[in-house]
């Protein structure tokens, strides 16, 4: 079947749903047993530990497994012998959506949405990977589909679910360190290749691997080993960069206790490549090899506040409160929240919550803690998803709160791509010194509610993406 008339079938399909099997009935119903049914996509790498996590709660059966890649896949065909297999998603769909209360995508960014819709639209249960997807508006598809449809949703960034999260919620409420005026988020990636130019050798598509159905909705391209197995993160067309591997993770926590929602401005700074003297290399397909974003939040207790992303091995300013020998945030990244009272520094994943300067913490009574904790802290994250779709449990890091994160994630991105766009002045030519112009070179305004920027209209390209033809989401 084609893809463009898969995606029209089925959003007919589950328009017309009127026999519903009890447990796809949504959030809050309580299914006739005490197992969930997942069809799972992308079981090799990332999807290989999520299922893990999913493994341990003993509520879980798998009916289906897709992976485009067999290579990747081996070890957990090889745990789970029995369960059917395919390569194409749709034939899932076809096959086995009324076998299925759920599904689990643990794709490369580009697939998430056009995976995961279709089967939220026939009101499955979602446990999607971070970034929750590719583009602005997927993002807001995939929240509107997880709200009309009454489904229990969860985005695979397990600090959502960790105590850490919950620690420094707490602190700032406690008024310790007054109203936020400012974060700091960095991390140590990116730890694969970017700020590279496009391959243009042509290698053997590996056994093994359907290129085609791989690549989905992105422009079909000769197979080479720069893409895969992992560095795909690094590359525009199919990745989010260090950003999007990462900021859904460490800026979960502002996010959440900041009350963020959408940003209003965005602007970026990155790291220039040359391939020689005095000459600029141009390599906008790949994402760059550091950056800096800045961005601009309205909120409604703290007023105005900055969030600034660090990326490729740039810090953001050392405190003057930390002693010698103290560090901010850990070898994989970190936050700072700057109050008007004080400091609060967590490592990544938002753990050991902690005030500066230190010597305050053996004056300050920890606050009393208030909010749920996960059972299991960040390895609760897939059990939390699965109690929810069960029996209705809230998760940590459902699409209504993800969703948006996910967002103001990907404005941080057309940042960096409106940094990046270059345009030749009129008569130079590559190889020339200063050939480019750069326009989207400022500040982004950004119109958070109708999903535009609004003083440069090449970046609302970006809002949407493209698709290979056949492809497109509706």
């Amino acid at each position: 079947m084609q893809r463009r008339k898969f995606i029209k079938n089925a959003a007919a399909t589950s328009a017309a749903f009127s026999i519903v099997p009890s447990f796809v009935l949504g959030k809050g119903h309580v299914p006739p047993s005490d197992t969930l049914y997942v069809a799972a996509f992308g079981v090799g790498g990332r999807g290989a530990g999520v299922m893990n996590g999913l493994d341990r709660t003993g509520k879980v059966k798998y009916v289906a497994f897709c992976d485009v890649d067999e290579r990747r896949a081996a070890d957990t065909y090889k745990k789970y012998p029995d369960v059917k297999r395919y390569t194409d998603f749709r034939k899932v769909y076809d096959n086995q959506l009324k076998d299925i209360d759920a599904i689990m995508v643990a794709t490369p960014d580009h697939n998430h949405a056009t995976i995961a819709l279709p089967f939220m639209r026939a009101k499955k249960h979602a446990y999607v990977e971070k970034p929750l997807t590719h583009t602005i508006r997927e993002a807001r598809l995939m929240t509107e589909a997880a709200r009309e449809n009454g489904i229990v949703t969860q985005m695979g960034n397990q600090g959502a679910s960790s105590d850490g999260s919950r620690e420094a919620r707490e602190w700032i409420d406690s008024g310790v360190i007054g109203k936020i005026e400012r974060v700091d988020c960095w991390t140590n990636r990116p730890v694969w290749p970017q700020g590279v130019p496009v391959p243009t050798e042509k290698h053997p598509i590996p056994k093994g691997l359907d290129w085609d159905q791989w690549l989905g909705p992105a422009a079909m391209r000769d197979y080479n080993n720069a893409y895969l197995p992992f560095k795909w993160r690094g590359w525009w067309d199919f990745g989010t960069g260090a950003l999007g591997d990462m900021g859904c993770h460490i800026m979960e926590t502002p996010f959440s206790v900041l009350d963020l929602g959408y940003p209003t401005e965005a602007e970026a700074s990155c790291t220039t490549n040359w391939v020689g003297d005095f000459v600029e290399a141009d390599y906008n397909e790949s994402c760059p090899s550091s950056s800096i974003v800045r961005l601009k939040f309205d909120t409604p207790n703290h007023g105005p506040i900055g969030l600034n992303w660090y990326d490729g091995g740039i810090m953001p300013d050392l405190p003057d409160e930390l002693k010698d020998g103290e560090t901010i945030g850990d070898t994989g990244g970190g936050t700072v929240f700057y109050g008007s009272k004080g400091i609060l520094v967590t490592d990544v994943y938002s753990r050991n919550a902690r005030i500066l300067p230190s010597s305050m913490m053996d004056l300050l009574n920890k606050p009393k803690p208030y909010l749920e904790r996960i059972e299991g802290d960040t390895e609760g994250h897939q059990k939390n998803w699965v109690e929810g779709c069960l029996n209705g449990t809230s998760t940590s890091s459902d699409f209504k709160k993800s969703g948006p994160l996910t967002e103001a994630v990907l404005m941080g991105n057309l940042a960096i791509k409106a940094f990046q766009y270059k345009e030749l002045k009129p008569g130079k030519k590559l190889g020339d010194w200063d050939p480019f112009n750069y326009p989207g070179r400022m500040k982004l305004k950004w119109d958070g509610e109708n999903m535009r920027v609004t003083n440069y209209e090449k970046a609302n390209d970006w809002v949407r993406g493209e698709y290979r033809k056949g492809w497109e989401l509706s």
